[in-house]
């Protein structure tokens, strides 16, 4: 594989301003360089063994450390789950887990977590992926029910208040809004971009039961995420229960194709559109709907919309200030989202009922198989980032 057209291939017609941010945090660490490049770890996991007999489950497909936070769900209790489902498809059930468990290894380094104490938190994690799946029944995690690390971020969140977040992200003059151009969260959007989005959200509102809710006041392109940067993708502002402080901020992102699809084994659903793929996929595995969550088309292609919410937020591990013992608790939660999210999703489309997956939950010997390809996927990355450092360093990904 020629690593640098490769990925020059994936990312061809993104924003340019965008793509140079990807491209420079890519750059900057192994573990942000696995996030955006989701399409070259699985154009070199062997489909074969475990990554081929697995029973068909409903997967995220980018799933790593970064892809689980608190959002406010459609029913305004917040919980703590997975929460990024671009790249989602019908998959052997295996394929979710191995992702994370390279990126508990490619990530060690980053987060402080010792080498000696990586092993622990990946059996932390695959032996409570296993045991949930083999209970069979479908939990979630919000305040009442979650506990340690998880528990604190999501009390954390009790004090948040929409005036704070609209302040961080917006700069008011008066009684009115406009959305803060930081060049970290926010870019100037060009008029003609302003247009079409502001025509989109007129036709949308026109479908609502409060239209008034959808009123634009700004636009602007968004900075979020690594995998996805340089995609099609707007925040805006509207004016929701009223200015100043009644209002809300939307997401709205462009959906391309997974970067699954050429190399998954098994058959896929005819969507209607990608949108419809991702935000059907994320309603299924999900215990609840983020607000606003829905599918949409705008100038003819496909987007997904969403409200961003004072209660995103992830949990920032940290092994130079975290008990061990937290941290692995942190994996063993993840563990259970992501076996609960596949029983949620079960028998829907093809993907397999709930006792097949129990059984497989139940049978050990798979285990060790996935343990070791984890860490032979590690390796991999950890190679393609130094390869992909020395061609950026080379100039490779300046145009």
């Amino acid at each position: 594989m020629d690593l640098v057209q490769e990925i020059r291939r994936y990312n061809a017609g993104r924003d340019p301003e965008r793509l140079r941010l990807k491209y420079q945090r890519m750059r900057a660490d192994p573990f942000v360089f696995l996030r955006g490049a989701c399409h070259l770890f699985y154009a070199r996991l062997p489909v074969q063994g475990i990554f081929r007999s697995a029973p068909p489950a409903w997967c995220c497909g980018d799933l790593h450390l970064e892809n689980f936070g608190s959002y406010k769900g459609d029913n305004r209790l917040v919980y703590f789950d997975l929460n990024d489902f671009d790249e989602a498809v019908l998959a052997p059930a295996s394929w979710d887990p191995v992702r994370l468990l390279a990126s508990l290894r490619v990530g060690a380094s980053s987060l402080g977590v010792r080498p000696d104490a990586v092993q622990d938190l990946c059996t932390a994690f695959l032996s409570s992926y296993a045991r949930a799946l083999a209970e069979g029944k479908a939990f979630w995690m919000e305040p009442q029910t979650a506990q340690g690390l998880v528990r604190e971020l999501l009390d954390s969140l009790k004090g948040r208040q929409r005036p704070d977040f609209l302040d961080g992200r917006t700069v008011l003059k008066g009684k009115k809004r406009t959305l803060r151009i930081d060049g970290r969260k926010a870019l100037p959007a060009t008029d003609a971009q302003r247009a079409e989005v502001m025509d989109f959200m007129e036709s949308f509102a026109r479908t609502q039961e409060n239209p008034g809710f959808f009123h634009v006041l700004d636009v602007a392109r968004r900075i979020a995420g690594t995998g996805s940067l340089g995609v099609d993708r707007h925040v805006v502002l509207v004016e929701g229960k009223g200015s100043p402080d009644g209002n809300y901020l939307l997401d709205l992102k462009q959906a391309l194709p997974s970067s699954l699809a050429p190399h998954v084994p098994t058959p896929q659903p005819r969507w209607a559109s990608e949108a419809e793929r991702v935000v059907a996929v994320q309603r299924r595995v999900q215990a609840v709907s983020m607000a606003f969550l829905q599918p949409a088309t705008m100038a003819g292609k496909p987007y997904v919309l969403r409200g961003l919410q004072p209660s995103e937020d992830r949990i920032t591990l940290d092994g130079a200030h975290q008990r061990a013992a937290d941290i692995q608790f942190v994996a063993s939660a993840m563990g259970q989202l992501v076996a609960w999210g596949q029983l949620r999703s079960a028998g829907r489309q093809g993907s397999a009922i709930a006792d097949e997956l129990i059984d497989f939950g139940s049978q050990p010997r798979w285990q060790d198989e996935l343990q070791d390809a984890a860490l032979d996927m590690a390796h991999r990355t950890i190679e393609d980032a130094s390869e992909f450092g020395t061609a950026y360093d080379d100039g490779a990904f300046r145009s």
